[in-house]
């Protein structure tokens, strides 16, 4: 552990540009999270609509599905049955490992995913992409990269 002397301290720039990455994330997630309440959906129910609706068959393995989304099992486990209730998703067991459950994503849950995805795709570009311009993105997209990949490759070992 580093000694406080050895600490690579902030520069002015340095922390000018990381608190406004902590201001820009927190205000675009509450922002797209007001947007979903309408639908009665959360950022991590769409979220999860999202991954279903994109993979084979509308369905993912559960422990696949929280790695996907960041979540552990249980918490994902509770917002599944939050949305079983709603009738946007169900399980279902996994033949070839009586253990493992799949997450389904239902005709309603993909009719609400239709429905919904024109609105949340006009907010991104409301709240986000429109305000930037296309070399604004391409620069944005090619900085955070590395730190997305480098934090990628430690979700492992943490």
């Amino acid at each position: 552990m580093e000694t406080e002397t050895e600490t690579r301290w902030l520069t002015e720039a340095e922390q000018c540009a990381w608190r406004t990455h902590l201001d820009v994330n927190r205000l675009l997630t509450h922002q797209l999270e007001k947007d979903l309440q309408p639908f009665g959906l959360t950022l991590n129910d769409y979220e999860i609509l999202v991954n279903l609706s994109e993979s084979a068959e509308r369905r993912m393995r559960m422990s696949d599905l929280a790695a996907a989304t960041l979540q552990s099992k249980s918490r994902l486990s509770h917002q599944i049955t939050r949305m079983e209730t709603a009738g946007l998703v169900r399980r279902e067991n996994c033949e070839s490992d009586r253990r493992g459950l799949f997450a389904v994503l239902t005709d309603a849950g993909m009719e609400t995913m239709q429905k919904v995805a024109p609105f949340h795709v006009d907010s991104v570009r409301k709240h986000f992409i429109d305000l930037l311009s296309t070399e604004a993105l391409a620069d944005l997209s090619a900085s955070l990269t590395p730190v997305a990949e480098r934090l990628r490759g430690r979700r492992g070992k943490l």
